[in-house]
């Protein structure tokens, strides 16, 4: 039976690129947000979800933390990281001077902050679904219009490309993460993926001794971030990936630590680490 995957549509879109590279043989289907393609796999019209949770440049993805967080039970299965190239979009023989109005997904448009500023400078910023809903959304625009989106676009709609690698910085990386009903067993080179809170009752040290856990068994800390909680102000949960298995006797003793320190501790799951695709 075909594997089906869920990710941000339409196609030509840099999610589009991170599921085939997490699953070629796929049937891939399309959808309007992260979060839907996550319900996808929930109704059981999917097997996994490929959705974007942090760039480079302009950090992590709050819909898709917020949904993790949040909005799902669903486990991180696999991760993909891909090279991100902007390209300009416009309607054949309209020049940069022209342009009054760019379009785009928000994360791209914050990518391209420098080139907007100095190019663009004039134009306004319209934030469209994704970076090729941004290209039908130019095409309907009543305003001279571009679109930032990935190069392939410009081979599926009637466009051309007026500039290109317009990201603020060349090593420009997207991390995305495959969502499914389970994570995967250990591999040898994991990576696992946790969110802890604590009680109404602030005490000093709560975080300090919370990661110590981690640094007293040498378990290495990849990233280290906060979300609001959604319930009161200054209310927080902490998320952090972790080098190694939730299987590994390690990592292990270390979640049943912070377990018992903590008010409530969410395994996301455990994966294997990947390289940069593309």
């Amino acid at each position: 039976m075909t594997r089906r995957v869920a990710y941000l549509g339409p196609p030509g879109t840099y999610s589009e690129t991170a599921a085939l590279a997490y699953a070629p043989d796929a049937e891939l289907i399309p959808h309007p947000s992260f979060t839907a393609a996550a319900r996808q796999v929930e109704s059981g019209g999917a097997d996994a979800a490929v959705v974007a949770i942090e760039n480079s440049l302009e950090g992590s993805v709050t819909e898709t933390l917020d949904l993790l967080v949040h909005g799902t039970e669903l486990s991180i299965t696999g991760e993909i990281v891909i090279p991100i190239d902007h390209c300009l979009l416009a309607k054949p023989g309209t020049a940069l001077g022209d342009v009054e109005v760019v379009f785009s997904h928000t994360q791209a448009l914050g990518q391209c902050r420098e080139f907007m500023e100095r190019r663009l400078g004039g134009a306004g910023q319209t934030a469209s679904l994704s970076t090729v809903a941004a290209v039908t959304d130019m095409l309907a625009s009543e305003r001279v219009g571009a679109a930032i989106s990935p190069r392939r676009a410009a081979d599926l709609y009637p466009v051309e490309i007026i500039a290109e690698a317009i990201q603020d910085r060349s090593e420009n990386v997207t991390r995305f993460v495959a969502l499914a009903a389970a994570d995967q067993p250990p591999t040898g080179n994991d990576k696992t993926s946790v969110a802890f809170t604590f009680s109404d009752e602030d005490k000093p040290g709560q975080v300090y001794r919370a990661l110590g856990e981690f640094a007293e068994r040498g378990i290495n800390l990849s990233k280290i971030e906060s979300r609001p909680a959604k319930e009161i102000l200054g209310r927080y949960v902490f998320l952090v990936d972790l080098d190694g298995h939730r299987g590994d006797p390690t990592v292990s003793a270390a979640l049943d630590a912070i377990r018992a320190e903590a008010s409530s501790l969410r395994v996301f799951g455990s994966y294997p680490k990947a390289g940069t695709a593309g």
